[in-house]
């Protein structure tokens, strides 16, 4: 069975599980794998939906309920994430390549944001901060806190957290230590990636590059090594005669920046 999305407003009492199942057709055991994954919503009291895991929870006449059912999605394994420290108001997590930063209306089983969730034990609240798209892996921030959240998030808003990437590019981009910088407009907006090459293979054809990126916009870095004829290997989305079976040979590497809650510098980055 596909895609299922079922809206109810509840015209009786009764369990969430159940009425889902009566609607959908689907079995109980499949209703009570999607919402602990995180595919059904509850209107809330203030009108806002939520998430509901709860199989047991018992449904007021008037309430309304929503399901997003997509087995493709609810049968994925995502890889896990691994947490390279934690500061208690904030957490900073290696994201692997293949997991989302948080969830879609289809569940979350498959987000760094709800394996956070699940990791510290007594639970935290999280709020995510920042993203990384599902092909890159690198460091993220997890906040814990609505003040930490808030901080961190006007860090990133001013771009004052120093945000370093590293990439294996189509083509020989320069001389081994050379550097350079791409000042190409993204969406009508100013954009600036400067880079440093690492490395370069003649055989592959390829050039190893640090980048640092002085603006945020979407895919920046995907989009401006594709503008100049240099596209990240392993890309699905950008460039020509870069693709493979390995994945996108592209990681967030370190994330540098003044603590707002111990008011020191800090650097979280990948091991080795």
């Amino acid at each position: 069975m596909g895609n299922i999305v079922i809206k109810i407003d509840v015209e009786s009492p009764g369990t969430a599980c159940d009425l889902l199942a009566e609607k959908s057709g689907l079995s109980k055991g499949r209703i009570k794998d999607a919402m602990n994954k995180g595919a059904v919503w509850l209107k809330g009291k203030r009108g806002g939906m939520k998430r509901l895991r709860r199989v047991t929870t018992r449904l007021r006449q008037g309430s309304h309920i929503e399901l997003y059912y997509d087995k493709d999605i609810l049968s994925c394994a995502p890889p896990g994430a691994k947490c390279l420290e934690d500061r208690i108001a904030y957490s900073a997590w290696h994201k692997p390549a293949g997991l989302m930063s948080q969830g879609t209306k289809y569940g979350d089983h498959c987000s760094l944001l709800r394996q956070a969730e699940l990791f510290f034990s007594p639970p935290r609240e999280t709020f995510l901060v920042h993203r990384l798209d599902r092909e890159v892996s690198g460091v993220m921030l997890i906040a814990h806190t609505k003040e930490a959240a808030a901080a961190l998030s006007e860090l990133f808003a001013k771009n004052l957290i120093v945000k370093k990437y590293r990439a294996e590019v189509l083509g020989i981009i320069g001389e081994t230590g050379g550097r350079g910088m791409i000042e190409l407009p993204l969406d009508g907006k100013a954009a600036v990636t400067e880079y440093r090459v690492l490395s370069n293979d003649p055989e592959k054809n390829t050039s190893t590059v640090e980048i640092i990126i002085k603006t945020g916009r979407l895919h920046q870095i995907r989009r401006h090594f594709d503008m100049i004829g240099h596209p990240a290997m392993g890309d699905p989305k950008y460039g020509k005669g870069n693709k493979n079976v390995e994945g996108m040979k592209l990681s967030a590497v370190s994330l540098e920046f003044l603590c707002p809650v111990s008011r020191k510098r800090v650097c979280f980055s990948l091991p080795g």
